[in-house]
C-alpha cells in the first residue's frame, strides 16, 4: 500500500519521535516499505537575528544535527528496514511537505502533541503538514 513513509522527528524533543517511529516502523514491516527521517533545523527568520550568532554558526549547528540524526537512526530503526536521514534548514512545516514531495514519500508519520489554546489561533506545526501535504499523514497522537 505505502511504498515510503517519511517520519519528522526533532532531534531534541523525544515526544517528536517516542511513538511515531514505532508506528512507522511497524507500517515499514508490514508493507515492505523503506523510511526516510528528516528533522528540520529551522532558519533564524529575520536577517537581524543571524546577526547575533558567530561566523559559521549556521554550518557547525547543520553538522552537528547531522551526527545527531545518523546515532538516532542506528538507535531507533532496525537494521532490516531501508532508512536514510535528512537534515533541512527553514520553516519546519514546510521543509517536512518539500521533503515529502522530493522523496516521493506517499506517508507521512508524525507525532502531535495534544493541543493548546494558543495552537488553535496559531496552528501547529502538525496542523500545518497535515493542511498542506501532498499525500496521506498519519498523525499519532503523544
Amino acid at each position: 500500500m505505502y511504498k515510503s513513509i517519511l517520519i519528522p522527528i526533532d532531534l531534541s524533543e523525544e515526544s517528536s519521535w517516542r511513538k511515531a517511529v514505532p508506528a512507522a516502523v511497524t507500517l515499514a514491516k508490514t508493507f515492505g516499505t523503506d523510511i526516510h527521517v528528516v528533522s528540520v533545523v529551522p532558519d533564524f527568520g529575520k536577517s537581524i537575528v543571524g546577526g547575533y550568532f558567530p561566523e559559521g554558526y549556521e554550518a557547525e549547528t547543520l553538522k552537528k544535527a547531522q551526527e545527531m540524526l545518523k546515532a538516532f537512526l542506528q538507535q531507533n530503526i532496525p537494521s532490516e528496514i531501508t532508512c536514510n536521514g535528512h537534515i533541512t534548514h527553514g520553516t519546519i512545516y514546510e521543509e517536512i511537505n518539500k521533503t515529502a514531495d522530493k522523496l516521493g514519500c506517499d506517508l507521512i508519520v508524525l507525532a502531535s502533541h495534544r493541543p493548546e489554546l494558543k495552537d488553535y489561533l496559531l496552528g501547529p506545526n502538525a496542523a500545518r503538514v497535515v493542511r498542506h501535504a501532498g499525500q496521506s499523514v498519519l498523525v499519532v497522537r503523544e
